[in-house]
């Protein structure tokens, strides 16, 4: 899978140079320079995990907005340019049937300042959306609350991502949200850190100070595991959070939180708990179960053995059309649905940004569920 990325990600950008190349009638000396600037735009991750390990941040700062603004901007140019063009053909092949000024202004659209032009506003737009989280709001209803004297109230987070490109300035942000919440528990659906030990141990006490009622609680997500399952569990439990690792924990006497490791440690070799069915399955079905699970995967054998469960890692795509892509690999939609074996699923569109800083079409969220018992 991982080779098939690159070299899509490489076909795009060679598609976006070719075409920089003819639109802007470029000498055939720049040919070269062109070449390493995409083929050195292809390895910038890997150019960046090394600069970063290094403890050089500012330079790895520098690197990843370069990098991965380049990134998202090639992705949206390429759609972009691409429906242009087809836009082109088909009034081409209708030309006839079309008045001459609709025909020429529409053949137009495919020519490259057109397609650069419409590439930077939308880039634009997605920069300044990923930095504006939305508050989405949940509500169900359980007769296993009915004890209860006001509804329980759980925020979500999910793929924050914190790290580079994701700092304090954003973090700030979304603790100032959770704040306004005022939710019982604070959930992390996994991939929370995403950044250097010693880069994101800045962000513990935003994080520490925030001290919702009953507790924090998280699972691991697959980036957890990348930039090493040590340091990402002592960042949550210096931030407060409390990891469910194939455990579960009860809220009062009406309230369970389970939660899995993500599946990424096995192929990492790491020693995990990924089976659902160990933290949920001791029976105790009079009282409302959530569980957390970082990829929105429904494990048949766990049917009927939670009400609830939160899952993130898709981003819905975070930048249009690569959700239709990501649908393909996790057919489930973003949102609140019911599921055929019982119970609820729950997928968010995250709250960071992961690789380019923008979201088109999938703006970040921050989710307030709200369990009554009418």
């Amino acid at each position: 899978m991982f080779p098939l990325i690159v070299l899509g990600y490489l076909g795009m950008q060679v598609y976006a140079v070719f075409r920089a190349y003819t639109g802007l009638a470029l000498a055939p000396a720049s040919i070269p320079w062109l070449a390493a600037f995409v083929v050195l735009m292809t390895f910038m991750p890997a150019l960046l995990w090394r600069i970063e390990r290094r403890g050089w941040h500012y330079s790895a700062e520098v690197v990843a907005w370069i990098g991965y603004s380049w990134m998202g901007f090639v992705f949206l140019f390429f759609w972009i340019a691409l429906g242009l063009s087809l836009l082109g053909w088909l009034v081409t092949v209708a030309q006839p049937m079309l008045p001459a000024h609709v025909a020429a202004q529409a053949t137009a659209l495919g020519e490259f300042p057109f397609a650069l032009s419409a590439t930077l506003v939308v880039a634009a737009y997605g920069l300044i959306d990923a930095r504006r989280v939305r508050i989405e709001r949940v509500r169900l209803v359980s007769p296993k609350l009915a004890k209860r004297e006001r509804p329980f109230r759980a925020a979500l987070i999910s793929d924050v991502h914190l790290g580079v490109l994701v700092g304090p300035r954003r973090l700030r942000r979304i603790v100032k949200r959770l704040r306004e919440l005022d939710a019982d528990v604070v959930l992390s659906a996994g991939d929370l850190v995403d950044g250097q030990a010693d880069r994101v141990s800045l962000l513990v006490p935003l994080l520490d100070a925030l001290r919702p009622r009953d507790g924090k609680f998280a699972v691991t997500g697959n980036h957890d595991y990348y930039v090493g399952i040590e340091h990402a569990l002592d960042f949550h439990a210096r931030c407060g959070f409390r990891v469910l690792s194939g455990t579960v924990t009860d809220i009062g006497a009406d309230i369970r939180i389970a939660g899995v490791d993500d599946p990424t440690s096995k192929r990492m070799g790491q020693w995990s708990n990924v089976d659902e069915r160990v933290p949920l399955g001791d029976g105790a079905r009079d009282r409302f179960t959530i569980l957390l699970k970082h990829q929105p995967v429904i494990d048949s054998r766990a049917a009927g053995l939670f009400d609830l469960q939160l899952s993130g890692h898709v981003h819905r795509g975070q930048i249009f059309p690569f959700n239709w892509l990501v649908r393909l690999v996790y057919p489930v939609p973003t949102g609140l649905s019911r599921l055929a074996e019982g119970g609820w699923l729950y997928v968010s569109r995250g709250t960071g940004t992961w690789g380019p800083p923008m979201r088109v079409g999938a703006a970040p969220e921050i989710t307030l569920i709200e369990i009554a018992a009418t």
